[in-house]
C-alpha cells in the first residue's frame, strides 16, 4: 500500500472526515484528522531530547584463562597476555554539571570510560561516582558545564498503552530513535535484578540501548533502557526500563552518600505457592510469606516470626515478596513502619525502626527464595536428633531446635521435593518439633491426603515446604 492509499484507508474509518459531495469536491477536515491522530511527528521532541542522550566507552583489561600444564613450557608458564577488551553502551544526563546516569552492566569493571557527547562527538574521561547493582544503574561525572540535562516523569504515572520512544545507540548507530508504546508496568521476578520493577515496552531495543532513555511524549524520561528478553539476542519486542522513580532515588543516594543506602527489616520471604496457601488455610495468596526472621533485626525486636503473613506496611498493600523488597528498600533507615501480618489466621499489627540494610543482602535476609515442590511426607526419610556433632558438621545455630535427616532415598517424593540429608525440620504443621522423636510422633498421626507443612533449615536460611501425605 503506497502513502496516498494508506491516507485514505485511515481517513475511510472516520466518517465525520469527508463531506457528502460528488468526489471531485471532496474535503477533508483536518481538525479531525489531528483528533484522531495527535501525533504526525515526533521530530520536535526528538531535537530536545537526543543531545541529553550520550555514547559511553568502556575499556577492561582481561586475562585468558591459565593454559593446561602441558602448554606452559611452550608459552612461559602462564596464561598468555593480558587483553583488551571494548564495551559500547548509552547514558543520559541528568544535570548541566556533568552527571550521566547508565546502566551498571556497561561499566562494571571498566579500567577507562569515555564518553562522547553530540553530533560532534566530543569526547570526556568519565569517572564512576557509585553503582547499584541491585537496580543495575551506575553514575559518572565528567567534567563538563552547560550541559543539557533530561528532565524526569514521574514513572507511577506510566500506564500501558502510552506512546514512548527509545533513545540510544544500538549496534554502534549514534543517536537512534525508537517508537512504541508501555507494554507493562510493575515487571519483575526475572532474576535480572534484585530490585525488579521494570517498564516493558516493544520500543526497539537492542545491544547498545543499554542505559539510554526511555521517554513520554512530553520529552521527560520515564525509565533508563536496561534489558531485552530475546531467544537470539536482538530485540523481540520486549523491551525491559527501570522506572524513574527508581532511578531518581539511586542517583540522588549516591550523589549524597557515596553508595545507595535501603532500609532494612530482616526478614527472609519465600513466594505463597497455592499449596503453602491451602497449608495456611488462606483465602487469598496475597501477601510476604516471612520463612525466617534475621536475628538482632527489627523484624524480630516487633516481634515478627517465621510463618507470619505481611499483609501491609504502612497502609501499603503487599502484593508479595517483591513488593515487600521495593517498599522496605525505598524507604531510609530509621523509619517508623507499621506492618500488618498474619498469624494463626488472625490479623495483627506490630511496629518497626528500619536499620540500614548490609552490605551483604544474602546475611541480610533480603532474598526470596525458590517455590517449593509438592510430595508426600517422611516417606523415605530417616531423622535423628540434633546433637553437638551434628550442629557443629552442619554449622547449625546454637538454639535452634528440630530433626535432622539423616537419610533419604534417592527415589522418594522427599527428594523430589527437594529435601536433602543434612537438612533440618524445625516445624511441622506449625508445631515447634524438638527432636527425631517427636518428629516421628507427629508425621504418624498424619492422615494420609493431609495437608502437611513443614519449615526446613538448610545452609543458613529457613523456608516452608507444603505437602500431602497420600
Amino acid at each position: 500500500m503506497n502513502g496516498k492509499c494508506a491516507l485514505f484507508a485511515a481517513m475511510i474509518l472516520t466518517a465525520p472526515v469527508f463531506a457528502q459531495e460528488p468526489a471531485s469536491k471532496i474535503t477533508v477536515d483536518k481538525s479531525e484528522i489531528a483528533r484522531v491522530l495527535p501525533y504526525t511527528s515526533f521530530a520536535p521532541l526528538v531535537e530536545k531530547v537526543a543531545p541529553s542522550v550520550v555514547r559511553v566507552y568502556t575499556t577492561k583489561t582481561f586475562r585468558p584463562q591459565m593454559l593446561p600444564p602441558e602448554w606452559r613450557r611452550f608459552f612461559g608458564g602462564g596464561g598468555g597476555p593480558e587483553g583488551k577488551e571494548q564495551g559500547l553502551g548509552s547514558g543520559v544526563i541528568v544535570s548541566a554539571d556533568g552527571y550521566i546516569v547508565t546502566n551498571n552492566h556497561v561499566t562494571d569493571g571498566a579500567d577507562e570510560i569515555l564518553v562522547s557527547l553530540g553530533m560532534d562527538r566530543k569526547e570526556y574521561t568519565a569517572k564512576k561516582i557509585g553503582s547499584d547493582p541491585g537496580t543495575d544503574i551506575a553514575v559518572l561525572k565528567i567534567d563538563a558545564k552547560g550541559l543539557p540535562a533530561v528532565a524526569f516523569a514521574d514513572s507511577d504515572k506510566a500506564k500501558v498503552g502510552d506512546i514512548v520512544l527509545a533513545v540510544g545507540n544500538p549496534f554502534g548507530l549514534t543517536q537512534t530513535v525508537t517508537m512504541g508504546i508501555v507494554s507493562g508496568v510493575g515487571r519483575g521476578g526475572m532474576g535480572i535484578t534484585s530490585y525488579e520493577n521494570f517498564i516493558q515496552t516493544d520500543a526497539s531495543i537492542n545491544p547498545g540501548n543499554s542505559g539510554g532513555a526511555l521517554v513520554d511524549t512530553s520529552g521527560r524520561v520515564v525509565g533508563i533502557n536496561t534489558a531485552i528478553l530475546s531467544r537470539g539476542g536482538d530485540n523481540a519486542g520486549i523491551g525491559l526500563a527501570v522506572p524513574s522513580n527508581l532511578v531518581r532515588a539511586v542517583l540522588t543516594s549516591i550523589r549524597e552518600k557515596g553508595k545507595v543506602v535501603r532500609g532494612f527489616l530482616g526478614t527472609k520471604i519465600q513466594p505463597l505457592t497455592a499449596e503453602l496457601g491451602d497449608a495456611f488455610k488462606l483465602k487469598t495468596l496475597n501477601g510476604a510469606l516471612i520463612s525466617q526472621v534475621t536475628p538482632g533485626s527489627p523484624a524480630e525486636s516487633a516481634g515478627l516470626k517465621g510463618g507470619d503473613i505481611i499483609l501491609a506496611v504502612n497502609g501499603l498493600k503487599m502484593d508479595d515478596g517483591r513488593t515487600l523488597k521495593l517498599t522496605i528498600g525505598g524507604m531510609a533507615p530509621g523509619s517508623d513502619v507499621e506492618v500488618k501480618y498474619l498469624r494463626d489466621g488472625k490479623e495483627e499489627t506490630a511496629h518497626a525502626k528500619l536499620a540500614e540494610m548490609p552490605v551483604d543482602e544474602r546475611t541480610a535476609g533480603a532474598g526470596e527464595q525458590p517455590a517449593p515442590k509438592v510430595s508426600n511426607i517422611l516417606d523415605g526419610i530417616t531423622v535423628g536428633d540434633l546433637d553437638g556433632q551434628a550442629r557443629n558438621a552442619l554449622h547449625v545455630p546454637a538454639g535452634m531446635k528440630g530433626a535432622v535427616i539423616t537419610q533419604i532415598d534417592p527415589a522418594s517424593a522427599g527428594y523430589e521435593a527437594g529435601l536433602r540429608e543434612g537438612y533440618v525440620i524445625e516445624e511441622m504443621n506449625q508445631q515447634e518439633i524438638t527432636g527425631a522423636a517427636q518428629a516421628v510422633a507427629l508425621s504418624e498421626k498424619i492422615e494420609k491426603s493431609e495437608k502437611v507443612l513443614l519449615r526446613v533449615w538448610s545452609n543458613g536460611d529457613s523456608r516452608y515446604v507444603a505437602l500431602e501425605k497420600k
